[in-house]
């Protein structure tokens, strides 16, 4: 006998342990010595994405740049184990291998039954033993057996891995990415009753163990089938920046990295397929009827008749009773319906592909999802009626006429019809979500016609829904990039007669485009207030030697006009913020140098930096950059003015133009001619040596900042400006010495300073004050006017003139820096540094020095020293270069002792010619009061007196004479008088007196 039987086991679930591999795994690049890629070893494996490279310095690639996906067929090492039932492991030929079911079981789960181990530092490769590449990500599990796995790893190879130089030299070298997994296995074995009864029929040698009811036919299709094609999912998907309904970006346009993502599929809750099938047969009986019938007839006989006249007719009934036999051929007819095949569908999960996910898609599981609810059993049958041997039908009767009935043709099947029952039927049952499709009740002879599975409704808007995809910032600006889908169903439990677990392309749906936008809008503080140029730049922000200034880095601006762009802050997409001065810088507390064109890393968060302008630094034109660098750009990433509207930029990036300027200040009176002075500037009488007292502009110093000094020092020189007389004032004759500094670019052998003197008379009476002209005599020359063509006395100043005080130090220092730059290898050839400075000390620096007439001085580089820092000078800044930033200018200026003052565009030769002659006694000269000598003093670059470059007093945007330095613009004196004083105003001289007078004196009579 060879006879399957089918048994039912209760389902008991078994599991490994975690398999892992043992020595780890690897992916293996190599290059020979003239390539400049990486290519691939042997193995499978898919490049997903690529990247740009950076180059080594041999021009070789220094990575592959690729993301993979490579399959690791892997080994189960533990057995399969349930200690619920059995403290031992179970074999595998207990265990169900049934491929599509294991695979149902072991759909990944990365962190549950399958994980890369990341953390793993001993993985050997062929030159040692090394860590997982930190890139390692787990793709899918694939169960081939229940012995084999392939495990799919995703590396991102956008970094160096293990590189190994070849002996063949060049860019010969094996670059290695290691890997290492675990996986878990589960499937089913099943228990059984330790003793189960079986009963069987010998087969009588028809061949079927099964035999249909005697009279029946084996049920086959009638060919009426109800049969409905597996469901469409009706899939869609969309990918779409956080958060549904309130997007933030529209990912047509762009999304930043950092931002997120939602992903949602929307489909059909569930898929079917069924074909349902109505069987049918039939069952046939011969059926004998017997009936009894109780005959009647009149055949008539003659008798007499009364009369006797003869015979007639009178009636004569007969009965009989007799039975009828026959036998009638029934059928009966059945048919019932049958699921020959049912598949329902569960949405197990969706992924959804796009490059600006982490790891290239995301993996969607249902959420608040109820499956449908189904039961099925194949409760189809038929149970033929039970057939009497024979039936009797109830006693009939028939009525002939003369001749005896014959019944033999008397029709009785409706009594055999009567006898045979229907056959019973029984559908195949099956209920959907509550409702019945399929009715399984016993019935007569034909099942009722099933029903259909109803169409399936579509998901809520939750079930497929992902949000707070971060986009990484290893992902760079990338457009349009294209999104792709797939929707899984598994086959649940209760189909009958095949289905697999199906998966469905999502088509449709929309691109992402990923820009991160950062913004560069700078500003370089415009230091206005001490900006002494004659003409100041227009567009420029001036910035001024030896002070501070900031930039402005703001975070916000105007970038594309897409949702979520447009004016706004950027800070969360900035990875870098960058400025670069074309000249050295310190921080605002000098305590970090930063030498020029280096490009200056500052905090991203802040939008304000101050910085100190060094002195040594050459005045000009300058264009300082600035650049913001967003969190995503790669290597060598490109930029854009502004704003990187042109997601192939990721750097923002713009440029202020400056003007750096130097400063002219500290001027001072640092001695006077008149003997009345002599202690004020001297310690005694007769001696060289400084009591250290100058009178300055004002009581501040170079930026507003209180000097020290007291109001008696400073200027003009008037009377009560002497600490111990108060009446002394300066008389006509005596020369007056005074120093003033620069900062900058002034030099150069044909830099100079130039002032411009004005006059004034002060009344001594009331301190009323009007401009003047000046005049003296010249030798044979009388009444030359200060300023006219005819006012041709040379000045001179002799710089180490023993009452001047020039240290030594300046000397020599401003010796050297001219040996050095001031002459080539002829002018100075054979002679020594120290030599020079000798010389220069000794003899030029002693020498008179031509600084212009009276009308106009002009202090050259002969009167110029060099006094610049000497100390905390970083490295690689010339030294010299530093002592040269800082100058010092020395002159000095004196009326004519013969002096002679009218009233401005006074024509003193018509005076004259009108009234007689001209004497020195003549009313048309002032006497009664002081003649004030004012200074307008201005820089000169290089020679051109034409464009003067600093004004001290009269720049468009600042007078460093008065607003920083303080001079006081009204003053009194001891005697009550009070003086509205000029910007520039130096000294009083007095109208009356000459220096002559103390000379006069002093003669015997």
């Amino acid at each position: 006998m060879d006879t399957k039987v089918n048994l039912e086991g209760h389902q008991v679930t078994v599991t490994t342990d975690k398999n892992s591999m043992e020595y780890g795994g690897f992916f293996a690049w190599q290059r020979n010595a003239a390539a400049t890629k990486w290519k691939p070893g042997s193995g499978d494996y898919t490049i997903l994405e690529s990247y740009n490279v950076p180059r080594d310095v041999h021009g070789a690639d220094m990575y592959p740049g690729v993301k993979v996906d490579i399959p690791v067929s892997s080994t189960r090492s533990t057995a399969y184990m349930n200690t619920n039932y059995y403290n031992g492991s179970f074999k595998t030929g207990v265990i169900d291998d049934d491929l599509q079911l294991l695979r149902r079981l072991n759909r990944t789960r990365v962190g549950i039954n399958v994980d890369a181990e990341v953390s793993r530092a001993n993985v050997q490769y062929p030159h040692g033993v090394g860590r997982v590449d930190p890139s390692t990500q787990i793709g899918s599990l694939v169960v081939k057996s229940l012995n084999e796995v392939d495990v799919h790893y995703i590396q991102t190879y956008d970094h160096e891995g293990i590189k190994v130089p070849l002996p063949a030299g060049g860019n010969a070298a094996m670059m290695y990415y290691l890997n290492s997994n675990w996986f878990i296995l589960t499937s089913y074995t099943y228990q059984y009753p330790d003793k189960m009864k079986i009963y069987y029929k010998e087969d009588d040698g028809g061949g079927s163990t099964n035999p249909p009811p005697e009279g029946c036919t084996e049920p086959s299709p009638s060919g009426q089938v109800k049969e409905a094609p597996l469901t469409s999912p009706n899939v869609s998907a969309v990918i779409k920046a956080d958060t549904r309904g309130n997007e933030r970006f529209d990912v047509l346009d762009g999304i930043p990295t950092t931002e997120s993502l939602y992903g949602n599929v929307l489909a059909n809750s569930y898929l079917s397929k069924n074909k349902f099938v109505q069987m049918s047969g039939k069952c046939t009986y011969e059926v004998t009827v017997n009936r009894e019938y109780e005959l009647k007839w009149d055949p008539g006989k003659k008798v007499p008749k009364p009369d006797g006249t003869g015979e007639m007719d009178a009636p004569d009934p007969q009965t009989a009773t007799e039975t009828l036999t026959k036998s009638y051929t029934i059928e009966r007819p059945y048919s019932f319906w049958v699921i020959e095949n049912l598949e329902v569908y569960k949405i197990d999960q969706a992924k959804l592909w796009n490059y600006a996910f982490s790891g290239g898609g995301i993996m969607i599981m249902p959420s608040g999802y109820s499956p449908p609810s189904f039961s099925s059993s194949k409760s189809n049958e038929y149970v033929p009626p039970h057939v009497p041997d024979s039936v009797d039908a109830p006693k009939g009767s028939k009525t002939g006429g003369k001749e005896k009935p014959d019944i033999s043709n008397e029709n009785l099947e409706s009594y055999a019809q009567q006898a045979v029952g229907k056959v019973k039927v029984k559908n195949d049952t099956l209920t959907f979500n509550g409702s019945t499709i399929m009715n399984g009740g016993q019935i007569n002879e034909t099942g009722p016609v099933p029903g259909s599975i109803p169409m399936p409704s579509q998901i809520h808007q939750n079930v497929l829904y992902s949000l707070g995809n971060s986009i990484p910032t290893s992902k760079t600006n990338k457009a349009n990039q294209s999104s792709s889908g797939t929707i899984y169903y598994g086959l649940m439990s209760g189909n009958i007669n095949g289905g697999a677990d199906e998966n469905y392309p999502i088509y449709g749906i929309n691109p992402v485009t990923v820009h991160t936008p950062v913004v560069m809008y700078p500003d370089v503080s415009d230091d206005a207030e001490h900006n002494q140029k004659t003409v100041p730049a227009a567009g420029r922000s001036a910035v001024i030697l030896d002070r501070p200034f900031s930039v402005h880095m703001p975070n916000s601006g105007q970038h594309a006009d897409y949702k979520g762009y447009g004016y706004n802050n950027y800070l969360k997409y900035i990875g870098r913020k960058q400025v670069r001065f074309p000249f050295d810088v310190y921080d605002g507390n000098k305590v970090t140098f930063h030498p020029k064109n280096t490009w200056i890393e500052v905090d991203k968060s802040m939008e304000s930096f101050s910085y100190f302008l060094p002195v040594w630094v050459d005045e000009g034109f300058y264009q300082v950059e600035f650049r913001t660098i967003a969190h995503n750009a790669p290597d060598g990433a490109s930029q854009q003015s502004q704003a990187n509207l042109d997601l192939t930029h990721h750097i923002a990036y713009e440029t202020v133009p400056v003007d750096v300027i130097g400063r002219v200040y500290d001027f001072r009176i640092t001695d006077i001619a008149d003997y009345n002075w002599e202690t004020v500037f001297r310690t005694s009488a007769g001696s060289s040596v400084p009591t250290g007292s100058s009178y300055w502009v004002g009581i501040n110093g170079i930026d507003g900042v209180p000097r020290g000094n007291t109001s008696r020092f400073t200027l003009p020189i008037i009377p009560g400006s002497h600490p111990l007389y108060t009446n002394a004032v300066i008389k006509t004759g005596y020369h007056f010495k005074f120093d003033l500094k620069t900062k900058g670019n002034m030099f150069g052998m044909k830099d100079c300073i130039t002032i411009t003197p004005s006059f004034y008379f002060v009344s001594a009476k009331d301190g009323t004050r009007k401009a003047v002209d000046l005049y003296y005599h010249a030798g044979n020359r009388s009444y030359v006017k200060i300023g006219s063509p005819r006012d041709k006395v040379q000045r001179y100043v002799i710089l180490n003139e023993r009452l001047r005080s020039v240290p030594m130090e300046e000397l020599t220092d401003t010796a050297l820096y001219k040996y050095d730059h001031d002459f080539t290898f002829d002018q100075v050839s054979g002679v020594g540094r120290a030599q020079y400075v000798q010389n220069y000390i000794s003899k030029i620096t002693l020498q008179k020095t031509p600084v212009g007439i009276l009308s106009l001085l002009e202090l050259n580089e002969r009167i110029r020293t060099l006094i610049g820092p000497k100390s905390g000078i970083p490295a690689g800044v010339d030294p010299a270069r530093v002592n040269a930033a800082v100058q010092k200018w020395y002159g000095e200026y004196s009326l004519p002792a013969d002096l002679f003052v009218v009233n401005a565009g006074t024509n003193v030769a018509e005076y004259g010619r009108s009234h007689n002659g001209l004497s020195d006694q003549s009313p048309i000269f002032l006497k009664e009061g002081y003649i004030v000598v004012n200074f307008n003093i201005e820089t000169v670059r290089n020679g051109d007196a034409a464009h003067p470059y600093l004004q001290y007093i009269h720049a468009p945007l600042m007078n460093q004479w008065h607003q920083l330095e303080g001079f006081v613009r009204r003053v009194s004196d001891p005697y009550g008088r009070t003086f509205v004083l000029m910007d520039g105003d130096v000294v009083f001289y007095e109208a009356a007196g000459s220096s002559r007078d103390d000379f006069r004196s002093m003669v015997t009579h």
